[in-house]
């Protein structure tokens, strides 16, 4: 008898079937509310991590970029200064 009434309010179409109550429950109300804030925050760590690359990737382009050319240059000067005083029999400079 039991089962009969259990599968009546199942099947129902009436408000006081078991899907009805479970979807009014606070446990899935709670649950809801945890994954809207979940995405919530999900998505400001995107977008702040994204203004963080760009923020690293800029400043990598400003300071370090134009030093490593500088070091290039440097030691291509250095080279040259080695290969001219070999090819002119001088003693290479001690400085570099």
């Amino acid at each position: 008898m039991a089962s009969q009434s259990r599968k009546a309010a199942i099947t129902s179409g009436n408000d006081d079937g078991i899907l009805a109550r479970v979807s009014q429950s606070t446990v899935v109300y709670h649950g809801k509310k945890a994954a809207s804030n979940t995405a919530y925050v999900t998505k400001r760590l995107v977008k702040s991590t994204g203004k963080a690359a760009w923020i690293l990737g800029t400043t990598f382009l400003i300071l370090a970029v134009p030093f490593f050319i500088a070091y290039d240059r440097d030691q291509q000067i250095t080279e040259l200064e080695l290969q001219n005083a070999s090819l002119l029999g001088t003693p290479a400079p001690a400085g570099k």
